[in-house]
């Protein structure tokens, strides 16, 4: 698997998505229950930016409808999302976030 810088470790506040574009994918990090997640930062129900949402136990939630996505699988919680959205696999390094464009199974 290939790994990508996506931002320093400091640069997270908890529950707090960042937006970073890895590769032309645009990707929200997010810190949370003491984990770093990645996630595809668009909703797979209504092309909006995940990053823009709020943060709660483990979900990340689209602005625009209110779809629930979970940052570890994807999935969506409910309507009006039906479809997941994809998750990346994260390693922490020197004090670095790295990302794989590669999907996690």
């Amino acid at each position: 698997m290939t790994y990508v810088k996506a931002c320093a470790l400091s640069e997270l506040e908890e529950n707090t998505p960042k937006r970073v574009e890895l590769d032309g994918t645009p990707v929200s990090i997010v810190s949370t229950e003491g984990e770093v997640f990645a996630i595809n930062d668009i909703c797979s129900h209504a092309n909006v930016s995940l990053s823009e949402g709020e943060v709660e136990d483990c979900m990340i939630e689209c602005w625009l409808h209110g779809s629930s996505f979970d940052l570890r699988t994807g999935k969506p919680s409910g309507l009006p999302a039906t479809r997941p959205v994809p998750v990346y696999p994260v390693k922490i390094e020197g004090g670095d976030v790295f990302v794989s464009l590669t999907q996690e199974s």
